[in-house]
């Protein structure tokens, strides 16, 4: 199972002239986890069109195309002055046409039909394209940034100078002013040594000597300084890594000793630490964090970083109370501590919550650390002042590397992996390792298709309905089957955590037979009506693809002793797109022994209303995107609007799925759309209930 490792839509503008070719390449883009928001341009014109109405990411070019070029396409695309990667899509290629469409401007090029690999090239092409742009403002960011810095440098009340190799590069006012200088100018290549008294001067040159070998430099140093007068007095220096003008140096901020340094240790500390466990505080761990990420930039090392959180934390914070939450991060502190000791850096960075680093540590090393921390509270109980507490925890690990380097990366990808470890249960482990990513997604994959297979064995599939209320007649009864699979640990998994990974691997079809009894059981369950109940349950590919299906399902119904017309199948525009044939089968089979089709989502695609010159379903559900963004898009009402009238038009009933408003309700009165389904309607239930009942 192939998905994007983003959440961000990719705007994508396809510049071909065969409109069916453009349909077929976005639902593959989109069955393969993409969130694509696509365009198509036939000709130059059209594109030059696009490109001057709407922002792009990625430009997908067919070559060849009967009334453009592959070089009027490539300059249209670079002369927007815009950073916009175009993919070439051929129907074949030599060494020569590769040369052309490369010195051309082609970022890409991929074979006609080898969807996988135009997958990848458009997700490589979208990734790079967010690297450079996020590149380019962390450059401006920094040219801001380092300018702030230079002013607040120069006001600060804090003597502040810069030193390379020794030498001083630059120096604020407030430094000046402290050995006695007028202007920077007379300290302007000056060694720094020359400040330094005397008696100090050795081990200080041992210390720079040090620091120039790329030791890190000690927080702080104690010494005495002389000024310009020589007058001798002692300070204590703080020295940070720091880049002056591109070039890196010493940032030095020096001291008068005019307090105690005792005192200014301690309160350091409390500012660094959290008061109730001791350990470092979310503001530390983050700084700490950046460093270390910092230095896997600089000298291509190897860290780690993990997150620990109490499984089910919501029910131990109740049995210790609100007022003694401070206990239970103390407990959970002091065990990590003891099991820990001094191999990690300890933060708390929630209630009960708490993070870690390992420095010079592998994947294998990272696994054996994370295991003994699970291994240290599965089992043992955990003491707090009121309480002795069972306790699991889940673990989310990263290692941190060259592919990895940025903090919001390595913090994003922690979070994944604990939500995934949580989600399969608790007690778990799971490591994001970015230079063993396939391994770890086939760990992961593994975990999930096995529990799959036992849920569906241990009847752990529920059925939940939400009602669909026809706007012209409230007396019919009408709700959509969603399916919901029991975890191990009680929660309920909604149908995107363990579908998909269904289908992947052949159960999609052993779903859906379930998926349409419990459906019908539940039909005929309910008390009699002056109408049928009418229910709508999603299908698979698998079940679409397989031709026995519709001769189980008419069995499945015959068993159930329901009434055919009480069952509609829906399948999403996607899926219908790329499997079209089948889809004509299987409408046509479930029309002959009573059932109704439904196509979902309707409205994504291209051409969407093309596939009503191929299929007649008894129902269409309109993509839920158009409905939640109603009231805010002009753009979203003109689609409604356009998809309702030609759908009309064939007489085939519309439902507005995504309803979460009085307004949006108002507004779908008014479009002439049918049915309508979402929170602000009725709310998903166990049961046939809500607004019918």
């Amino acid at each position: 199972m192939h998905s994007a490792e983003h959440d961000l839509p990719i705007r994508l503008l396809i510049v071909n002239d065969d409109a069916e070719e453009s349909e077929t390449t976005v639902s593959h883009l989109r069955n393969a986890g993409l969130a694509v928001r696509p365009a198509r341009a036939a000709s130059i014109d059209e594109m030059k069109h696009h490109l001057a109405s709407h922002p792009f990411d990625v430009v997908l070019a067919a070559s060849p195309c009967a009334e453009m070029t592959d070089g009027d396409i490539l300059h249209e695309a670079s002369a927007t002055g815009r950073d916009l990667p175009v993919v070439v899509q051929v129907d074949h290629i030599d060494d020569a046409h590769l040369v052309a469409l490369t010195e051309a401007g082609a970022r890409g090029i991929v074979l006609r039909g080898q969807f996988f690999h135009l997958q990848m090239v458009v997700t490589r092409e979208f990734d790079d394209l967010e690297a450079r742009r996020g590149m380019r403002r962390l450059e401006a960011q920094v040219r801001e940034t380092e300018r702030r810095c230079d002013a607040l440098i120069e006001s600060s009340r804090d003597p502040i100078a810069y030193v390379h190799e020794g030498m001083h590069i630059r120096a604020n006012a407030a430094y000046l002013e402290m050995f006695g200088y007028d202007e920077f100018e007379d300290v302007e290549g000056m060694s720094l040594l020359d400040l330094v008294a005397p008696p100090y001067v050795q081990s200080f040159k041992q210390l720079l000597r040090d620091i120039s070998h790329g030791e890190a430099p000690p927080p702080m140093h104690e010494l005495e300084v002389r000024d310009a007068a020589g007058n001798v007095f002692p300070a204590l220096m703080e020295f940070t890594q720091a880049k002056y003008e591109g070039e890196p140096c010493i940032q030095i901020v020096i001291r008068k000793q005019e307090y105690d340094p005792a005192m200014a240790q301690e309160l350091d500390d409390l500012r660094r630490r959290d008061i109730a466990t001791g350990l470092y505080n979310r503001q530390t761990f983050l700084k700490r964090l950046e460093d270390l990420v910092g230095r896997v930039a600089a000298d291509g090392s190897q860290h780690a970083m993990l997150l620990v959180e109490p499984d089910q934390a919501g029910g131990l914070e109740k049995q210790v109370g609100l007022g003694n939450l401070d206990g239970l991060a103390v407990a959970i502190a002091k065990r990590l501590t003891e099991v820990l000791g001094p191999e990690a850096e300890i933060a708390r960075i929630g209630e009960s919550s708490f993070a870690l680093t390992v420095q010079n540590s592998d994947y294998v090393r990272t696994q054996l650390l994370a295991e003994r921390i699970r291994e240290a509270f599965d089992g043992n109980l955990l003491e707090t002042p009121s309480n002795s507490l069972s306790a699991t925890v889940s673990i989310g690990a990263v290692q941190i590397g060259e592919r990895i380097a940025q903090v919001s990366r390595v913090l994003a990808k922690a979070n994944e992996a604990l939500h995934t470890a949580t989600s399969l249960g608790g007690n778990r482990i799971e490591i994001f390792d970015p230079s063993a990513t396939e391994r770890a997604e086939e760990e992961r994959v593994r975990a999930w298709v096995a529990h799959v297979r036992d849920a569906i064995a241990a009847g752990a599939l529920k059925s939940h309905y939400q009602p669909i209320v026809n706007l012209h007649d409230e007396s019919e009864y009408f709700y959509e089957s969603l399916l919901r699979m029991v975890g191990s640990d009680g929660h309920l998994l909604l149908p995107a955590q363990f579908v998909p990974v269904a289908e992947e691997h052949g159960m999609g079809g052993e779903i859906d037979r379930w998926a349409i009894r419990r459906a019908l059981m539940d039909v005929q369950a309910h008390p009699p009506a002056a109408r049928p109940i009418k229910v709508l349950v999603k299908i698979s590919r698998q079940s679409l693809a397989d031709p026995g299906f519709v001769a189980e399902v008419d069995a499945i119904i015959r068993e159930v002793g329901a009434k055919p017309a009480s069952l509609i199948l829906q399948i999403s525009e996607s899926k219908v797109f790329t499997n079209l044939r089948q889809a004509q089968r299987i409408e046509a089979e479930l029309r002959g022994i009573g059932v109704g089709f439904c196509i979902e989502h309707f409205g994504v695609g291209l051409n969407s209303l093309q596939l009503l010159n191929h299929l007649r379903p008894d129902i269409i559900k309109l993509n839920g995107d158009f409905i939640e963004t109603y009231q805010q898009s002009e753009e979203s009402r003109a689609r409604v609007q356009e998809l309702v009238d030609r759908i009309h038009d064939q007489h085939i009933p519309c439902i507005a799925r995504g309803v979460t408003n009085a307004a949006t309700m108002t507004a779908m009165f008014t479009s002439g759309i049918e049915y309508v389904q979402g929170d602000f309607v009725a709310s998903i239930s166990e049961s046939m209930s809500g607004a019918h009942a």
